[in-house]
């Protein structure tokens, strides 16, 4: 960890000025008490910036929060699991904003000021009766430590919560950033599949929040893959309320460049820890491109072995097949010379000009076989890099996603379907 910032607890909770909090809805299933609705709160108004994302069907509250955004910035967030909301026509829209105007009224804010989110299965209508009732327990239980709640209440396949905060010297003032990520399955690149809200006390202005926002995502959740999959209601959404105390921050002043550098290691910490989590994962692997003539055929590369079904496979079964690395290098559309490649496996060299190298076998097993290990991939034609998070592909991914239509039961006894 860099050494200028310190981990504290508390999630989203854990800037000042922010009140969070988290209740059971049986959103997906009401005979199952576990947390499902969200709501993050900034006591004063707020700087906001977000990323959605780019697949051309978006779930409804993907398109009201980019709505919201377009007109100002935001105060609170509420959100949801357990069901997207997504491919619902008009009336998922009306439901999305029915949950804006539940915590905008009380809280005496313009429903343009709430984010809303939802992710779970797509398709289904969202069970209202269960969920507007609720929102006055959600407002009740608002408050300052609640942030470990809210990382709990948006996970879906997740296997656990998660979430970071820390603490840093922002000129003379210390300012924090808290944040908390769900994410397991269909995690592509722009962006990872997933929900983010990030928090902090900073004072930084619109404009430079939202561009460094936009960069910080580029260079960590754009960075992920598990299984290729793009989906319908990724959002990246970021509140600062400057209730740290320090004056606004100038634009490309030094102390934007330093809390850029902080949010950089928040999004990336919550990105790598998303593909640690993916569904029925193994592996954890970091790839490396270097030497590339541009930075977009280093990332063509970095993508298409990252993505390949045949690569992730050989990692899963421990096997340090570099053949499959070397021919996904080959049709990722980018500019390289067979004969000039050379992949290296945890350090150690696999091939060496487009051909098997003299590492024993056993050792490049070996490197295979540990939970985490870097693939290096040199093109050997120019200066340019890109680095990607990926895993590994198991049976059990298969088999875990065989079954999410079953839940379509529940569905027709609330009379949603």
């Amino acid at each position: 960890m860099d050494s200028q910032f310190t981990r504290i607890k508390g999630g989203v909770g854990a800037p000042q000025g922010f009140v969070t909090s988290a209740i059971s809805c049986g959103i997906k299933n009401p005979a199952v008490e576990r947390l499902d609705l969200a709501l993050i709160v900034s006591e004063k108004p707020c700087a906001s910036a977000g990323t959605f994302t780019t697949n051309r069907v978006k779930a409804a509250p993907v398109r009201v929060s980019q709505s919201h955004l377009r007109k100002g910035n935001l105060r609170a967030i509420v959100a949801n699991s357990g069901n997207a909301n997504a491919c619902t026509g008009v009336q998922g829209i009306r439901d999305a904003n029915a949950m804006c105007d539940a915590v905008a009224k009380p809280l005496k804010l313009k429903r343009s000021e709430i984010g809303v989110c939802s992710t779970g299965v797509i398709g289904l209508p969202m069970p209202m009766v269960r969920v507007e009732p609720k929102f006055p327990e959600l407002l009740e239980k608002l408050g300052p430590k609640n942030g470990p709640d809210v990382a709990a209440a948006i996970i879906t396949s997740d296997t656990h919560a998660k979430e970071i905060a820390i603490s840093f010297d922002l000129g003379e003032h210390r300012v924090r950033i808290g944040g908390c990520v769900k994410g397991a399955g269909m995690i592509s690149p722009s962006m990872a599949t997933m929900l983010c809200f990030i928090t902090t006390d900073a004072n930084i202005p619109t404009e430079s929040l939202r561009k460094g926002v936009l960069e910080c995502v580029e260079s960590s959740f754009n960075r992920i893959t598990i299984d290729g999959d793009m989906s319908t209601n990724d959002t990246v959404l970021v509140l600062a309320n400057g209730a740290s105390g320090m004056p606004s921050a100038r634009r490309n002043s030094s102390a934007c460049k330093q809390f850029r550098a902080a949010l950089q290691f928040v999004m990336l910490e919550l990105a790598k820890a998303v593909v640690r989590d993916g569904e029925r994962v193994t592996k954890f692997v970091t790839v490396d491109v270097v030497g590339a003539r541009t930075y977009l055929d280093a990332k063509k590369v970095a993508e298409a072995v990252c993505k390949s079904a045949l690569v992730k496979a050989s990692w899963n079964g421990g096997d340090p097949n570099w053949g499959r690395i070397l021919h996904a290098v080959g049709y990722s559309r980018a500019r390289i010379r067979e004969e000039l490649v050379d992949i290296h496996i945890a350090g150690k060299a696999a091939c060496i000009g487009g051909l098997q190298a003299t590492t024993p076998m056993e050792e490049l097993r070996a490197a295979v076989a540990e939970p985490e290990f870097t693939i290096t991939i040199d093109l050997n034609q120019g200066d340019a890099d890109y680095t990607m998070y990926s895993s590994d592909l198991s049976p059990e991914y298969i088999d875990f996603n065989r079954s999410e239509y079953a839940y379509w039961k529940q569905a027709r006894k609330d009379g949603l379907v």
